[in-house]
């Protein structure tokens, strides 16, 4: 008699970011500082390298792993590896600026400064000591389709800078 496994696991959403550094174990204490994170699981390779962590953020899963470039690196390289990244992992909060104030203060570098957006967000980006970037914002306001599409406009004609 066996029993039925759900495909997706209680709790998780339909995409999980998963991420890769240079020093999960580094970025795990970050993500628990800056972020809040609960580890809710790991698994450790033979030398001590995290094979697969998963944390959580509010009711949000994500998991992560050590780089293990003797392996193809998990398919995947961290962006220091990169000179870069190509995602960056967004996150609403009730408070933003109490939340972009605790992730500097952790160690994140200011990206761009948290402001009032033009689609009705406060927000702003970080890049994580580990060169992943995050942005961070709480829903201010509900702007009409029109009011959107004109500050859309102005910004990517007179810059991208929101109110103070």
């Amino acid at each position: 008699m066996s029993s039925k496994v759900k495909g997706i696991p209680d709790g998780y959403h339909t995409i999980t970011p998963y991420l890769t550094l240079k020093d999960a174990a580094k970025a795990i204490k970050f993500y628990k500082d800056a972020f809040g994170a609960q580890e809710i699981e790991m698994h450790h390779a033979p030398d001590g390298r995290i094979m697969n962590a998963t944390l959580k953020i509010g009711n949000s899963f994500f998991m992560l792993c050590d780089e293990f470039p003797e392996y193809g690196g998990c398919g995947i390289s961290p962006p220091h590896s990169l000179k870069g990244t190509t995602a960056m992992l967004h996150l609403y909060v009730e408070d933003v600026d109490a939340a972009f104030n605790k992730a500097v203060k952790a160690g994140s570098k200011v990206k761009m400064p948290v402001a009032d957006m033009f689609w009705g967000d406060r927000y702003g980006q970080l890049e994580d000591p580990f060169g992943h970037l995050w942005s961070i914002a709480t829903r201010i306001s509900a702007p009409s389709k029109e009011k959107s599409q004109k500050g859309a406009e102005e910004c990517f004609t007179k810059g991208c800078k929101g109110k103070k």
